[in-house]
């Protein structure tokens, strides 16, 4: 059985409880992806239109990439990661970005899952599959905030 992570950024703490039930519906390891300077309520005031919030400019601007406070300690020792976000703009946040620049991720499998109210993961596969050379990327799904388990583990075991 393939050794995997579950690496996610959480906002509003929708993505982290999935991530959670991730982990441990399929055993894997955790690690949550946490800013350096973390994220405001004003920050992430997107909702409003407010093109001078943080979110909005990070979004805007495809090579912002904000920094990340700690690292996964030793990322060889997976075969497989499943990366977790919000859906931001119908696609990854630019810190899952960031992420996927920052390892070498070479002959590994990444597959991305998000949540969010109504958007879909859009393009975030692909885009994450151009930050992290030679992984095997997939389109990864987007999930309820109350996916069950048993739906997880299901989706995940294609994987492992």
């Amino acid at each position: 059985m393939a050794k995997a992570l579950v690496a996610y950024f959480s906002a509003s703490g929708v993505t982290k409880e999935l991530s959670e039930n991730l982990a441990g519906a399929i055993g894997a390891d955790l690690f949550e992806i946490i800013p350096a300077e973390p994220y405001t309520d004003a920050d992430l005031n997107w909702r409003w239109r407010d093109k001078n919030s943080r979110s909005s400019i990070e979004m805007n601007d495809r090579s912002c990439r904000p920094a990340i406070a700690s690292k996964v300690e030793d990322m060889t020792q997976y075969d497989v990661i499943f990366i977790g976000f919000p859906v931001w703009w119908y696609r990854e946040p630019s810190i899952i970005d960031t992420f996927a620049e920052e390892y070498d991720f070479g002959g590994k499998t990444i597959i991305p899952f998000a949540t969010s109210g109504i958007s879909g993961i859009g393009e975030s596969g692909k885009n994450i599959g151009e930050l992290a050379k030679d992984a095997h990327v997939f389109n990864g799904k987007r999930f309820k905030a109350n996916a069950s388990a048993d739906e997880l583990k299901a989706w995940a075991s294609e994987w492992l």
